[in-house]
């Protein structure tokens, strides 16, 4: 290896750690600092900014213009799945649901917990966006509060089956196919499996942190009672219309896009709603306005993805990647178990921020694109119980009025025990 190539792979690892720092620290946040990461770069490991050879790989058209596409199947899932939660909400399927669990729960804390666990977990199978986790919490937080369980265990209760919900995500699939060109029916059958060792951790973080507290009866300044009189009915059968298109995709091999259109006819068939068009059309706007900050991120995540896989980018930090990525089923189980962290603060085991580009140098230092993939996917169960940068995280501990800071400390080990079970499921899969 060269000097300059030495300076080039030094400077390249400061960038990253700059950003890194950034995202970290709440000051840059990543739907800006992945596309100025994916800028530099290339620039470092010298691509060009212009070219008029048009076969010639450069900054403008591969990196900035196809770069910002090369997720669109993804965006499109994550549009339409958007779209089928928003109909899910406006017909009262969400709120029904909710209710549903604290009439089966009764009064008892524990079983309050563990049913709102269940029924949030299927809601955001359906979607997992903000606005989800808002109506669901907003109605599930103050009924256990009124339950007597305490702020902080509320909050993670509502976090841990999104958590869990999350990785049923149909869009959360496309991205995995995107990345690692794996079947989506592949990644849902991964999904199912690998969703097991997480649904016990995170249930019995549940009832452990139930049990130990002292249940002691509050008031909640909230006007729970009325949100949940003011009920729409709605019938048993639209009940089951979350798990759909999980279960279109699961036996039916669809695709994420026409499985979820088959799914939004399958839900007003079952639902009858008054106002069928009025519903699908104001669901899709909201839902796209709901999802616009995925969706930037997602542009900004294929141009990293872009920049990084730039034969210039690669020939550079490919013998640095190949030192690193595990040769054995033992060095990959504690690598990634080990650094799972690393997930949090869009870090560089994030999915939808950092990782989403080391993966993919992963991929060309030699990690096969299921191991990569199952890694990548077990590092969520931290990043999606814990990081305090989540959205979801950082609305519920204001609404609850806790530290979210206190979250990611109870939920941690959690998170990384899980991640532990499921990367000895992965090395015996991958290996």
């Amino acid at each position: 290896m060269d000097m300059i190539n030495i300076v080039r792979i030094c400077a390249i690892l400061m960038v990253f750690l700059v950003f890194s720092g950034l995202m970290m620290s709440r000051k840059m946040p990543a739907i800006l600092a992945l596309p100025v990461m994916a800028l530099l770069m290339p620039l470092i490991a010298g691509v060009p900014l212009f070219s008029e050879d048009k076969s010639t790989f450069t900054i403008a058209n591969n990196v900035l213009t196809q770069g910002s596409l090369r997720l669109g199947a993804t965006i499109m899932a994550l549009i339409f799945g958007a779209w089928f939660g928003e109909v899910l909400k406006k017909i009262g399927v969400t709120e029904a649901l909710v209710r549903k669990a604290a009439e089966l729960s009764g009064d008892k804390p524990l079983t309050m917990a563990i049913v709102f666990f269940i029924i949030g977990t299927v809601i955001f199978s359906s979607s997992d966006g903000l606005g989800m986790v808002i109506l669901v919490g907003s109605i599930v937080i103050p009924i256990l509060l009124t339950a007597g369980l305490s702020p902080l265990t509320s909050c993670i209760v509502l976090l841990a089956c999104h958590a869990l919900g999350s990785l049923f995500s149909v869009s959360g699939w496309a991205l995995m196919h995107d990345l690692y060109g794996i079947p989506v029916t592949e990644v849902a059958r991964y999904a199912v499996l690998f969703a097991i060792p997480a649904a016990v951790i995170y249930l019995a973080m549940v009832i452990w942190m139930v049990k130990r507290e002292v249940v002691v009866r509050k008031a909640w300044s909230m006007p729970v009672a009325d949100s949940l009189n003011r009920r729409r009915q709605v019938r048993a059968l639209a009940l089951i219309t979350p798990l759909v298109p999980v279960m279109i995709i699961f036996w039916f091999h669809m695709e994420v896009v026409p499985a979820i259109c088959l799914s939004l006819v399958i839900c007003l068939l079952l639902a009858l709603p008054k106002r069928p068009v009025h519903v699908l059309v104001s669901s899709l706007v909201e839902g796209i306005q709901n999802v616009a900050g995925a969706i930037g991120l997602m542009v900004g995540i294929g141009i990293l993805l872009n920049a990084v896989t730039a034969p210039q980018v690669t020939l550079v930090l490919k013998p640095l990647i190949t030192s690193i990525v595990p040769g054995s089923a033992l060095t990959y189980i504690l690598f990634f178990s080990l650094l799972s962290p690393l997930a949090l603060y869009r870090g560089p085991l994030n999915s939808y921020g950092l990782g989403s580009g080391l993966g993919v140098l992963m991929l060309g230092g030699g990690l096969s694109p299921l191991a990569t993939m199952l890694a990548l996917r077990s590092a969520l169960l931290v990043q999606g119980l814990s990081d305090p940068t989540n959205t979801h995280n950082v609305w519920a501990s204001d609404f609850a009025k806790v530290d979210v800071n206190d979250i990611l400390r109870k939920t941690l080990p959690w998170g990384m025990i899980a991640v532990l079970i499921s990367m000895l499921m992965a090395g015996y899969v991958a290996f």
